[in-house]
């Protein structure tokens, strides 16, 4: 049986998997940290990242399939151990936070990426590989609780200064490792049931037209553009979702 949400609940839960496909298939994952934050304006948080975790893994495998071979192995192994910490102390303190404190979470979160969009281009200068296992650590654990890791992954593969494809390519495989890691936590923590798992089997059409979106939209759309539109709207539902977890 689908989950019984209204249509305002659809209309943003299909808005969001089809931007978030998007967002993997052609902006390593810039847009994809609207996604849970964008659900949970009309369900809950805990229920939103449920329902789409089973999405990101089918857009992973889509993404990762098309960026294959032009990763930087050498990254991708500097991040899997850090990821793996954070989705373990993302799994130890899941069931600490009621809804609206993952709301007031989330939007928090939310404006903390519109900032730290905003001051990207100070963070500039080469950092060292050191810095893979605590980025790592933030990615998995933001991405545990909200699929939000891409501003700690973000702050540390920007400044190593990657050729554009290949950071899109390992952006996605690192992805693609940190959502496997969540699987088996987010089935034991009950986050994944059969009523959502119905949910995200009709979404799958819409994370397919997103990712093959973003494969073609990332020749034809400015960067610049694409992420100033980011930064209004994470800015406009952090405000929102903080609004809504204080009211």
């Amino acid at each position: 049986m689908l989950p019984d949400y209204s249509w305002l609940a659809w209309t943003l839960i299909v808005f969001s998997t089809y931007l978030t496909g998007v967002s993997k298939g052609g902006f390593a994952g810039g847009f994809g940290t609207l996604s849970v934050p964008l659900m949970a304006l009309a369900i809950g948080p805990i229920e939103a990242a449920g329902l789409l975790l089973p999405l990101l893994l089918v857009m992973d495998a889509f993404t990762v399939r098309a960026w294959w071979g032009r990763h930087d192995g050498a990254e991708v192994r500097r991040l899997v151990p850090g990821l793996a910490v954070g989705v373990v102390i993302g799994t130890l303190l899941a069931g600490t936070l009621d809804e609206d404190g993952v709301r007031l979470l989330l939007g928090v979160l939310s404006l903390l990426f519109a900032a730290y969009m905003l001051l990207r281009p100070a963070a500039g200068r080469p950092i060292s590989p050191r810095w893979a296992l605590p980025a790592g650590t933030g990615c998995g654990f933001t991405s545990f609780l909200a699929h939000a890791g891409a501003p700690p992954l973000n702050l540390y593969l920007i400044p190593r200064r990657l050729p554009k494809e290949t950071f899109i390519a390992t952006s996605a495989i690192a992805f693609a490792a940190v959502n496997l890691m969540k699987l088996p936590p987010y089935l034991w923590l009950g986050e994944i049931n059969l009523t959502s798992a119905w949910g995200s089997l009709v979404l799958v059409p819409v994370a397919w037209v997103g990712v093959r979106s973003g494969l073609w939209l990332q020749h034809k759309v400015s960067e610049v553009l694409f992420y100033r539109l980011v930064i209004l709207a994470m800015a406009i539902v952090g405000v929102q979702l903080v609004v809504k977890a204080l009211g």
